[in-house]
C-alpha cells in the first residue's frame, strides 16, 4: 500500500537537513524552520511570519534525547521473546484484544498494539470512526476484524479487554467467562466486569490505554514496528487531546517522543493537525474544549502599539451550522482558553470545506477590533457580535494571519474594553471526564463564563 501524501510530509519533509535518522522525536521540522530566535517556528516566508511554537513540539523537543536514547537502546530487530526477568502473562497469548463500543482510536489503537506485544489478534467493537480509520490508512494498517467475525472462527477464544473495564460497554457478542484480561486506564466505576478466577489486570492512571502498552513494550526492551509505534502515537494524540488534556502525565508525554521517534515521525504537529481533522468530520466526539485546542497556533506581534501573542484555531467540517449552533457552548471555553495560555486575543474560524466559506467566532472587545481592522469588509452576521462572515476567506496561513498581521503592523492597539476576558482564572473551573462518556470527552464544569438559562454569549462593549 502505497503511503499517503499526509503520511509523507509528516515523516520525510526534513530528512535532507538533518539526516535519514535524525527525527528529533517527531520535532525535526519545527527545527528546520525555527526562527531568528531560536523559539519560533517559522510559518509564511513570503510575508516573513513565525509562529510560537506549539505544545506539543515544546513537548517533544523537550524530551528528544530520552526518547532517542530509549529508541536507541531498544533491539533494532522486532523480536517476540520476552525477558525471563519480567512477567510476560501467559493467559494473554493468542488473545483476543477487544476494546469498547462506540470504538475510538485508543481502543483500536492499543489493540493493535498489544496484539502484537503478547501475541495475539486485535478486534473491533464497532465501527470504526473517521479518525481511527485515518490512522488506520496513514500508518497502513489494516482495519481489524470484528469481535463477530473474530469469534465466528473461535467461538471460544480467550478475551482481553482494551480501554475498558465495564460490562455495560462491552460487546455484546463477548462472554465474560472467557475474559483473562483487562488493560484500561479509568477509573474503577458499577458494573466492572467480576470474574470467577484471578485475570491479568493493568489499569494505570495514564491519559492513554495506548500509553501503558508503549511502556510495556519499552520496559520488555521490545521495539514495536514502525507501524505499531504509529498507531500507538496517534492513539495518545486523540485520547490526550495533543498531551492538552486534563488527563495527560509525564508518561503520555515521554512516550509520545518515543514513539515519534520510533515511528521516524518528522513533522509532529503536522500529524496532529491531520489527525484533527479527520477527527472533526465527526462532531459528536468532540467537546468545546477539544475544538478550540484540536488545531490552535499562536503567533507573537511586538509593534509601537500592541505587544502580545495573538492565537487562531480552525475547525474544517462539512456541516458548518452543526459547529456554529453550538456558540453558546463554544465562546466560554474560548475565552477561558484564552486567559489559561495568556493569550492577548483568540480566535475560531469554522471552515466549510464543501462550501469554501469561513465564519469567525468573536469572543470580545479585542477579537471584534481586530477582526474589523483585519477583515473590514467583512460584516458581523449577529446581534451579540460574536459571529464575522468571512465570505471566501479559508485558510489560516493565506487568508487570516497575514491579514491579522497587516492589520497589527499598520497600527491596531487593543480596546480599553475587555470584555469577559477580565474574569479571574481561578473560576474558569475545571476540566473534567465523565468515565461513563463513551467519547471521553474533557467538559469544563463549574466556569463563571456559563451563560445561564435563556441567556446567549455576548461581546460586552
Amino acid at each position: 500500500m502505497s503511503s499517503p501524501p499526509s503520511q509523507k510530509r509528516a515523516r520525510a519533509d526534513s530528512c535532507h537537513s538533518f539526516g535519514h535518522d535524525d527525527h528529533h522525536a517527531g520535532g525535526a521540522e519545527a527545527l528546520r524552520l525555527t526562527g531568528p530566535d531560536g523559539q519560533t517556528k517559522r510559518y509564511d516566508d513570503e510575508h516573513g511570519i513565525v509562529r510560537k511554537r506549539t505544545n506539543i513540539e515544546n513537548v517533544v523537543l523537550d524530551r528528544e534525547v530520552a526518547a532517542h536514547e530509549i529508541a536507541e537502546a531498544l533491539p533494532k530487530e522486532i523480536t517476540t521473546v520476552p525477558k525471563v526477568d519480567l512477567f510476560v502473562p501467559e493467559a494473554l497469548k493468542d488473545a483476543i484484544f477487544v476494546g469498547h463500543v462506540v470504538t475510538d482510536l485508543d481502543s483500536v489503537g492499543g489493540a493493535i498494539g498489544a496484539a502484537a506485544l503478547y501475541g495475539g489478534t486485535a478486534a473491533l467493537a464497532s465501527e470504526v470512526n473517521s479518525e481511527t480509520a485515518f490512522a488506520l490508512e496513514e500508518w497502513g494498517m489494516e482495519k481489524p476484524l470484528t469481535i463477530e467475525e473474530a469469534l465466528k472462527k473461535n467461538p471460544n477464544a480467550k478475551i482481553c479487554l482494551v480501554d475498558h473495564q465495564q460490562t455495560s460497554q462491552m460487546n455484546p457478542n463477548i462472554n465474560p467467562d472467557n475474559v483473562v484480561g483487562v488493560i484500561d486506564h479509568h477509573a474503577l466505576q458499577s458494573k466492572t466486569i467480576v470474574t470467577d478466577r484471578p485475570i491479568y489486570i493493568d489499569i494505570r492512571p495514564w491519559g492513554s490505554m495506548s500509553t501503558i502498552i508503549a511502556h510495556t513494550f519499552m520496559t520488555h526492551q521490545r521495539r514495536p514496528s514502525n507501524k505499531v509505534a504509529g498507531m500507538l502515537l496517534c492513539a495518545i494524540l486523540s485520547d490526550t487531546l495533543n498531551l492538552q488534556g486534563p488527563t495527560t502525565t509525564e508518561w503520555d508525554r515521554l512516550m509520545v517522543a518515543v514513539l515519534s521517534e520510533i515511528a521516524e515521525v518528522d513533522d509532529i504537529q503536522f500529524l496532529a493537525t491531520q489527525q484533527f481533522k479527520a477527527k472533526s468530520k465527526e462532531l459528536a466526539g468532540l467537546s468545546a474544549h477539544g475544538l478550540v485546542n484540536g488545531d490552535q497556533k499562536s503567533f507573537s506581534f511586538k509593534t509601537e502599539k500592541f505587544e502580545g501573542d495573538i492565537g487562531f484555531a480552525v475547525v474544517e467540517t462539512t456541516d458548518d451550522a452543526v459547529i456554529i449552533d453550538r456558540l453558546d457552548d463554544l465562546l466560554p471555553e474560548i475565552v477561558a482558553c484564552k486567559k489559561e495560555k495568556e493569550l492577548s486575543s483568540l480566535f475560531l474560524a469554522v471552515v466549510n470545506i464543501v462550501s469554501l466559506k469561513g465564519t469567525l467566532l468573536l469572543c470580545g472587545p479585542t477579537e471584534l477590533s481586530l477582526a474589523k481592522a483585519a477583515f473590514a469588509d467583512c460584516k458581523v452576521t449577529n446581534e451579540g457580535s460574536t459571529l464575522m462572515d468571512l465570505g471566501k476567506r479559508v485558510s489560516r496561513k493565506k487568508d487570516y494571519i497575514p491579514a491579522i498581521t497587516q492589520a497589527i503592523k499598520g497600527g491596531w492597539s487593543k480596546p480599553m474594553n475587555r470584555g469577559k476576558s477580565v474574569v479571574d482564572i481561578a473560576s474558569l473551573g475545571k476540566l473534567e471526564v465523565d468515565p461513563l462518556d463513551p467519547h471521553q470527552r474533557a467538559v469544563r464544569k463549574g466556569s463563571a463564563l456559563e451563560p445561564k438559562a435563556g441567556e446567549h454569549f455576548k461581546v460586552v462593549g
